[in-house]
């Protein structure tokens, strides 16, 4: 790391003995930078972890120097109950590089990437280098299923979907997947553990499973029956389960 420093502080000042015509900022200019663009961690199931991240300045001063930062909400799609961020990172006197501790939990990750979007605060001459991104994702323990479907003839009227908390598909099939005539499928489903999901089954014509004859489905997740239902639901019907 001290290398990196040293590295970084040589750049800055092979930049400040170009000419002038360049326009480029001298050596004490108060400037600020994350380490990197964009860093990636994981949050195991039900719990909270401490991702640090490094903040690099330019110059040295004998005094510490304390720096705004901002979640970009605009930018940002994860929940905000998963992350904790401070208000300010402090560098310390006579010292280039500063630690921002910011809190990751498992609130509301879904099966996708979470996005935190991080800027620093603007303040008067005051120059930084952009905005970085924590990129995270809730460790996934698997746990396998089936999904039964008895149709009620017209198979290619059914499609179904199961959703994440964040409303991301996660298993699916669209319409047409199933032809007409056919009696039933069995389907394995394969979902995270210690999660929040909704089946959805929906009928194209708008009468569930009931003709000619009543259909059913069953959902299954760890030898537990999660969803199930059939006949006339219409055009659609919804479950929420859990895989705890």
């Amino acid at each position: 790391m001290k290398n990196v420093k040293l590295l970084f502080l040589a750049i800055v000042a092979s930049f400040s003995l170009t000419s002038c015509e360049d326009e480029v900022e001298p050596l004490n200019t108060n400037y600020i930078t994350f380490s990197k663009p964009s860093y990636s961690t994981a949050v195991d199931v039900g719990s909270t972890t401490t991702y640090d991240v490094t903040i690099y300045t330019a110059n040295l001063t004998s005094s510490d120097r304390t720096f705004t930062v901002s979640v970009d909400t605009d930018a940002t799609n994860a929940d905000a109950g998963s992350y904790t961020v401070p208000s300010s990172v402090t560098i310390p006197a006579n010292q280039n590089e500063g630690t921002l501790s910011v809190q990751l939990s498992d609130v509301n990750l879904g099966i996708g990437v979470n996005k935190l979007v991080l800027n620093f605060g603007t303040e008067p001459e005051l120059s930084n280098g952009g905005s970085t991104t924590i990129n995270y994702i809730q460790n996934c323990t698997e746990i396998t299923g089936t999904l039964d479907i008895v149709f009620d003839g017209y198979g290619n009227e059914t499609s179904w979907e199961i959703l994440d908390s964040l409303g991301g598909v996660v298993a699916s099939a669209a319409l047409g997947t199933y032809s007409e005539g056919q009696a039933s499928a069995s389907i394995p489903v394969t979902l995270c553990a210690g999660r929040s999901f909704t089946f959805v089954i929906n009928d194209d014509y708008g009468d569930g499973l009931s003709y000619p004859v009543n259909g059913t489905y069953t959902l299954t997740v760890g030898g537990v029956v999660k969803a199930s239902g059939g006949g006339d639901f219409g055009s659609s019907e919804s479950t929420t389960f859990d895989t705890n």
